[in-house]
């Protein structure tokens, strides 16, 4: 397998700023908006956290953000002095945050609830479990899922409004909390931007073929993806036996089945990557596969995995869930797969009739028109409930 054109990237992540600088980042506008988060992460923390505080101190006006997690709350005053409101993101109810909850109400300051899932409604626990693809007899995860789910309801019902990441999720949680919950789409920050304007760039002038093989790519954010791959698993090793200019690229946590073994180098497992060398691994397959089971826990993901994927011109494949179906329209910005077609989509992406460059265009078009950075401000502030 030809390995991507763009080198590994040494990477420092952005968000390692120490507390005295997030401070000061936080007063420099007229208007201070604080994020709390538990602790960094490469997922909820960059979208829901980091990314918002991006877009408040770069493209709007007289407004400046900052980002604190628990091991700043020593610093507590400080950050509800000078905070004008805080959004607490996907946190689980402890007492140090229900004591940042209560200053803040206590100073008649706003607090605004953030959850990109739906983990905060225990009517959905076993859905959740089953998903995921979880020892249903191990009272340990009912017990850990449960405690999970309850903290996190228990910290949203502190709050005032909710933000989430879609109109699904929206409206569950609406039914949950009896607040008013407002959107914000989950959206590429300026680094990963950067780096995909160069790939994109350059798979533009190759007209997007790295050489004679087309390759398929799964990119897994988490250990907890084994049921959506098995959903393709046959029809990809139908496609790869059929083919041998087929190859397969699986980044992340999923462990693939030893039936791939047979396919030898034509298949390649890479590790986790953080998120920007994660788009130069994307950019270096033809398509991305997106999976997905249909349940209302489905139903509430985003389709970051698109736009990430769009950015660096590489197009989609993925299932109907109602999120994935609103970004990826079936034969213009990607393909559209039911359980059923997933072998047939896959052929249909192998068809030289196929016009990459015209999908590849258009799925980017939606992608920075919709799911980048500099788009972003209104839905922020309408959530914020300042515009």
């Amino acid at each position: 397998m030809q390995e991507s054109q763009f080198p590994l990237h040494h990477y420092c992540d952005p968000w390692n700023i120490p507390l005295e600088a997030r401070l000061a980042a936080l007063v420099k506008g007229r208007v201070h908006i604080a994020y709390f988060y538990e602790e960094q992460n490469n997922s909820s923390f960059r979208y829901r956290a980091y990314n918002m505080a991006q877009v408040l101190n770069e493209c709007t006006d007289d407004i400046s953000a900052s980002y604190f997690f628990l091991n700043d709350l020593h610093e507590i005053e400080n950050i509800v002095d000078s905070a004008d409101l805080v959004v607490v993101c996907r946190a689980r109810y402890c007492h140090r945050l229900a004591n940042l909850i209560q200053r803040f109400k206590a100073k008649g300051k706003p607090v605004l609830f953030d959850v990109d899932d739906l983990v905060f409604d225990t009517r959905y626990a076993h859905l959740i479990v089953k998903t995921l693809g979880l020892n249903t007899t191990d009272t340990g995860i009912w017990d850990w899922w449960f405690a999970y789910i309850s903290r996190i309801s228990e910290a949203m019902r502190l709050c005032d409004r909710i933000i989430t990441t879609n109109d699904f999720l929206a409206k569950k949680a609406e039914e949950f909390h009896a607040a008013p919950a407002k959107v914000v789409p989950n959206f590429m920050n300026k680094e990963q931007l950067k780096i995909s304007d160069a790939i994109f760039s350059k798979r533009e002038e190759s007209g997007f073929r790295r050489n004679e093989r087309t390759c398929f790519g799964y990119f897994s954010g988490s250990p907890t993806h084994n049921l959506d791959f098995s959903m393709i698993s046959e029809a990809i090793q139908i496609i790869l036996e059929s083919d041998p200019a087929v190859e397969l690229l699986v980044v992340g946590y999923l462990e693939i089945d030893a039936s791939f073994n047979r396919f030898g180098d034509r298949v390649r497992c890479e590790p986790f990557r953080d998120y920007v060398n994660l788009q130069r691994l994307i950019g270096s397959v033809e398509f991305n596969l997106m999976p997905l089971q249909q349940n209302a826990f489905t139903n509430c993901k985003s389709p970051l995995k698109f736009f990430e994927a769009a950015a660096v011109g590489t197009l989609s494949i993925a299932s109907p869930s109602i999120n994935y179906a609103l970004a990826v329209e079936d034969g213009v910005t990607g393909l559209v797969a039911n359980n059923y077609e997933w072998e047939s989509k896959l052929r249909q992406a192998l068809d030289s009739q196929y016009s990459y460059s015209d999908h590849a265009h258009a799925a980017r078009s939606i992608a920075l028109s919709e799911f980048s950075y500099e788009h972003q401000s209104a839905a922020i502030l309408s959530a914020l409930d300042m515009n």
